[in-house]
């Protein structure tokens, strides 16, 4: 009997082709599949967690498949490999269905699209789901061995096992070491957590965080020390309620990372003073920015891409940030005078920091990718230290976790500006020392439960005894 297909998993499998076949991005693939399928807010955030998590674990089930179908996944055609990479997904990290009836879907949707395709369309569509129909039963009787029989003691094992691209784990093993790289991954197979900023600028922090935790069941206070519980966090567990969104939509409540709010806190802006805002879309630290301004001051933030500048002006507006001007230009070579008191250089990057929250994320880096952003860093943090006030101080921070990205890019500064000094960020934060320069800071999920983020704080002139700030 032919098995009924769910909406919510046609929409995950539709994610998963438009991904690996078309170079989609999951989360803009998503919300069309989603209002094609019609599917309600449950749904949705069924078929999220479905496509989300088979595009983050195609590296294990592509390893899994050879093994169970005796040949390599370039052979399979495209719309039976998307099926056994969510059938496999399905039998191995959720249980929100009994297994022959993931199996089952599976099967239904190989053997639709293949027959939808021509010439032959009828025949292969026999072919591909008796095929998807064995790996996947034999997945299902094997499958509280499959995973067990990975071994990771290795970078190659480690990247099948928690799927990663091979040569970003040789890269953490030799950064992190074998046990940080393994917890490391392991973390970031997990949802990201769900954090919120007061946005000071609409509403008093203190009065709402108390309301929000009083009156919404799963939302509290970060139980994280400094720097990573900012007075205006709040940690949200499970979705988001319509009174939640109700207060972002009104410029009350933004979603930011607790680290990215402890950037800013490290930035330590003052009322009164001249900040540059480098590489400032979307605009989440721009405003917070503004709100430790208190929008008295003024905020100059700079933004390359037209469509970003304009949603950079967009969220401002929204948040009340009144102190902010936009300006359209390179961050390398835009001119933007000189004399700040605060500079925030958070350049492109490679993004390894946020692999939890962006899923098909780790299948579009690579080594050569990390080397362009290394130049493209050098350069802009060159020109922003070039604007820095005689007693200024310059915040440089990352979401990745990349020495060639983060130290090097630091310490080649100061070699370069011998007016440039490091705060001892590590000092005041141990915890969170940055393994290979423990003046800086690196944050990682696994340890944190926030983005993995670098950030390095430099002042001209005297360095102050301590690095809080």
């Amino acid at each position: 009997m032919k098995a009924e297909v769910t909406p919510q998993r046609r929409a995950a499998y539709e994610v998963l082709r438009r991904v690996f076949e078309h170079g989609a991005w999951a989360d803009r693939a998503l919300p069309a599949a989603a209002e094609r399928h019609r599917l309600d807010r449950r749904e949705r955030s069924q078929a999220q967690r479905l496509a989300y998590g088979a595009v983050q674990r195609r590296g294990t089930a592509d390893h899994l498949i050879e093994a169970l179908a005796g040949r390599p996944v370039a052979r399979l055609d495209p719309p039976v490999l998307a099926a056994l990479r969510l059938g496999l997904y399905e039998l191995l990290h959720s249980d929100s269905v009994p297994g022959h009836a993931a199996v089952d879907q599976a099967v239904e949707l190989a053997k639709s699209a293949v027959a939808a395709q021509r010439p032959a369309g009828a025949r292969r569509a026999a072919a591909a789901a008796g095929l998807v129909n064995a790996v996947l039963r034999r997945a299902a009787r094997e499958r509280s061995t499959l995973l067990a029989s990975i071994e990771d003691s290795t970078p190659e094992g480690a990247a099948v096992l928690h799927s990663y691209p091979e040569w970003l784990a040789a890269m953490w093993w030799d950064e992190l070491g074998a046990d940080g790289t393994r917890s490391l991954m392991a973390a970031m197979n997990e949802p990201a957590e769900t954090c919120l900023r007061v946005n000071a600028l609409k509403a008093d922090p203190a009065l709402l965080v108390a309301e929000l935790i009083a009156a919404e069941g799963g939302v509290e206070r970060p139980a994280a020390a400094a720097p990573l519980a900012p007075a205006e966090a709040l940690v949200v567990h499970g979705p988001l309620t319509d009174a939640l969104r109700r207060r972002i939509d009104r410029g009350e409540l933004v979603a930011q990372a607790r680290v990215s709010q402890a950037v800013v806190s490290l930035l330590d802006p003052r009322p009164g003073q001249r900040v540059l805002d480098l590489c400032a879309a979307p605009g989440i630290k721009t405003s917070a920015i503004a709100a430790r301004l208190g929008n008295r001051g003024e905020i100059v933030a700079v933004e390359v891409d037209p469509g970003r500048a304009r949603q950079l002006r967009e969220l401002c507006e929204r948040l009340g940030a009144t102190c902010v001007r936009v300006v359209e230009g390179d961050a390398a070579s835009v001119d933007i005078s000189g004399g700040y008191d605060r500079i925030l250089v958070d350049p492109p990057c490679s993004d390894l920091g946020t692999l939890n929250s962006r899923p098909d994320a780790r299948w579009r880096k690579s080594p050569a990718l990390i080397e362009r952003l290394a130049q493209i860093q050098r350069t802009i943090l060159a020109h922003a230290a070039g604007a820095l006030d005689d007693r200024g101080t310059l915040v440089y921070s990352t979401c990745t976790i990349s020495a060639r990205e983060n130290e090097s890019r630091v310490a080649e500064l100061a070699d370069r500006d011998s007016t440039l000094r490091a705060d001892d960020l590590g000092a005041s934060y141990p915890g969170l020392a940055a393994r290979l320069d423990r003046r800086c800071l690196q944050t990682r999920p696994d340890r944190d439960r926030t983005d993995g983020f670098f950030v390095a704080r430099l002042r001209r002139g005297r360095v102050p005894a301590g690095g809080g700030g």
